[in-house]
Formats: C-alpha cells, structure tokens, sequence
C-alpha cells in the first residue's frame, strides 16, 4: 500500500486546512486509514506521533482525538482511493508534519505517507 499526502502549507490561525491522501495499492488489505501528525520538536519514534482522525475503510466509521474533535471531518472516496481531512479553526498546536497512514488491522498502522507540512501562523 502506498500513501501520498498533500494539501500543506502555511495557514493563518483560524483558517482551515484540506488533506488529501492518495491510496494506491493493495487497497483490499485496508481496514482504516487516518492521520498522524508529528509537532515541531518532537520525535515520532517508532512512527508514534500524535493521532489526529481517521475513518474505517470499509464502511463510515471514524474516530478522532481530542485535540480535533468538533472542528474536523474526515472523508474518504472508495471509488477514488482518496482520504480527505479538514480541520476548522485552526490553533498554533494543529502545527506539524501530517502523515496519512493505513492500516490491516484495528489499532495498528502498517503503512505510512511521506508527511505534509502544515504551519499555523497567529
């Protein structure tokens, strides 16, 4: 399965920002597909940054964290193999490189995009 996120760059705060991941591959192996995000600074050891949102491949299932939760929606084109996030009023914190991930089972991600850089400017 291969991954390949875009839509980054420099938004200001309270703006909104639109993801887009393409999926290619052996997309009949996928169960989910959701977003990580690695804040300035911080490592992501193990490929473990911050999860952001992400929806079940096979029906319309999602599941967000805290830190996006009422302000973000996460879609997905089957037909297109395409995974779409929106994030609304963006906060400085929404800052980071976003990763579009994948994975065969619940709770674990296999495959991982090259990441997109967003930056939320005040």
């Amino acid at each position: 399965v291969q991954l390949q996120a875009s839509g980054g760059g420099l938004v200001q705060a309270g703006g909104s920002l639109r993801l887009s991941c393409a999926v290619s591959g052996r997309t009949a192996s996928i169960v989910h597909i959701g977003w990580f995000r690695q804040a300035p600074g911080k490592e992501c050891t193990g490929k473990e940054c911050d999860f952001v949102k992400a929806i079940s491949w096979t029906d319309d299932f999602t599941y967000s964290s805290d830190s996006v939760r009422g302000r973000s929606t996460i879609s997905k084109d089957t037909a297109k193999n395409t995974v779409i996030l929106e994030i609304n009023n963006l906060k400085s914190e929404d800052t980071g490189v976003y990763y579009c991930v994948a994975g065969e089972r619940i709770g674990q991600y296999d495959y991982w995009g090259q990441g997109t850089l967003v930056t939320v400017s005040s």
